[in-house]
């Protein structure tokens, strides 16, 4: 069974001209166990198969202690309704996921279809070696949303999902008429866990994120989807390490989830697909 590393560097000599050199703007060539453009700018492959794109490490707050509880409850089917819809609106041979995290996202929808070429990135390095786990067939690397290190046309779908944007990037290295499918949370996502986290009624409204995806993309279709997902019990402490809005509750309550867990979770986001 090949190593990591070995079915990277097979996939960027089947896949090479699908980067281009973040420094330069060069098309690269796979050598050996590299990405090289003309310039002699070089990435090298890390041993778990990723590559690193960015000149120096970007401190972020998304950590191995996010993305492990993240990884679990997405496993634990918590947004399969939306997997589903994505699967449905996907389309083409390929997928580049931004912001992948640890990568779970793009497993679950390779569940439901065949891709046969997945990309996915995120400015994290400790979520892309997370990402490595995931038992699908995909390359991984750390690179910067507002510089991206692939080719012009290369990409059938942009996945983004919980991920700012980068509209001008997102059309540079889309296919022409390729897609970008975007999730976005509404008003209601997470509503328990807001109430808790801010007892005095904190407004929550993604609406000019909407706007700003309809402004930049074309023929844009959108579709909500709202449920409430029973939290597995064995995962409810999970479900709050997962969440960002952990970062922002008090340390009294904190302890008041911890000790009384969330049953039920509200899922309330905004699918939209642009081209």
């Amino acid at each position: 069974m090949l190593k990591k590393i070995d079915l990277a560097e097979k996939f960027l000599k089947e896949h090479g001209g699908y980067f281009r050199c973040p420094k330069c703007h060069h098309q690269m060539s796979a050598v050996e166990k590299s990405l090289i453009c003309k310039n002699n700018h070089r990435f090298d492959l890390a041993k778990k198969g990723t590559l690193y794109f960015l000149d120096h490490q970007i401190k972020t707050e998304y950590q191995k202690e996010m993305f492990v509880p993240r990884g679990k409850m997405i496993a634990s089917g918590m947004y399969q309704p939306v997997i589903n819809q994505i699967s449905e609106w996907q389309k083409g041979d390929n997928i580049l996921d931004v912001g992948c995290g640890e990568g779970s996202f793009l497993n679950q929808l390779s569940q439901l279809k065949e891709i046969p070429t997945k990309i996915g990135f995120d400015i994290s390095k400790e979520g892309i070696y997370l990402a490595t786990n995931q038992l699908i067939k995909a390359f991984w690397c750390v690179a910067d949303l507002t510089n991206l290190p692939f080719s012009d046309d290369s990409f059938t779908t942009i996945l983004n999902i919980f991920s700012p944007s980068q509209y001008s990037e997102f059309r540079r290295v889309l296919k022409k008429g390729g897609q970008v499918l975007k999730v976005v949370p509404q008003e209601n996502y997470l509503k328990e866990l807001r109430e808790k986290v801010f007892p005095d009624g904190k407004p929550y409204s993604n609406q000019a994120v909407i706007e700003r995806f309809k402004e930049e993309m074309s023929d844009v279709r959108q579709r909500r989807v709202t449920y409430e997902f029973d939290i597995p019990d064995k995962l409810q402490l999970d479900f709050l390490e997962m969440s960002p809005l952990e970062w922002q509750a008090t340390a009294e309550i904190k302890a008041q989830l911890i000790a009384n867990p969330l049953k039920k979770i509200t899922i309330d986001v905004e699918i939209l697909e642009g081209y």
